[in-house]
């Protein structure tokens, strides 16, 4: 993927030397999490995130993994809470679909995550599917956004 320029912030692959800087926006890492610190540096390493960076440094980030029955799975987005509101969320996931090589795109999120189901659902994702158990009282909630299948991945 090639970085694009979203105005007030660009989104680009990311790349291993941006681990650090990520772990310092996302909260759970920041908390002392050291299984999401690893995940970080491991999904930066492989290329499967990309982030949307703007003049002050990295706004967010969004990983895109292809171990969900061979379709496309947002494991993870997050955006720091500084620039939320500002349609990074929404530009992340939008680069996930461009890139995604399968037709559908999943993702999932908690019952108590209303901001979460907010912002998929004006992104264009569809509900499909609710799982008991993952999160003791919390149920998870799955969507899916049909895709294109790209051609060749436009992010670099």
């Amino acid at each position: 993927m090639d970085a694009v320029d979203m105005g007030e912030f660009v989104v680009r692959r990311a790349s291993e030397s941006d681990a650090d800087a990520l772990v310092g926006i996302d909260a759970v890492a920041v908390g002392g999490d050291d299984e999401r610190q690893a995940s970080i540096r491991r999904w930066c390493r492989r290329g499967l995130a990309v982030v949307a960076e703007g003049a002050s440094g990295l706004l967010g980030y969004c990983v895109v993994e292809y171990t969900f029955f061979e379709q496309g799975f947002v494991t993870m987005l997050m955006v720091a809470p500084s620039a939320r509101g500002r349609g990074v969320g929404r530009r992340l996931l939008d680069a996930a679909a461009a890139s995604c090589v399968t037709p559908k795109l999943f993702t999932s999120t908690n019952v108590s995550n209303q901001s979460m189901q907010r912002l998929l659902q004006r992104a264009g994702w569809s509900p499909v599917g609710l799982l008991h158990g993952l999160d003791e009282g919390d149920p998870e909630l799955f969507y899916l956004r049909r895709w294109r299948s790209a051609a060749a991945d436009p992010v670099t």
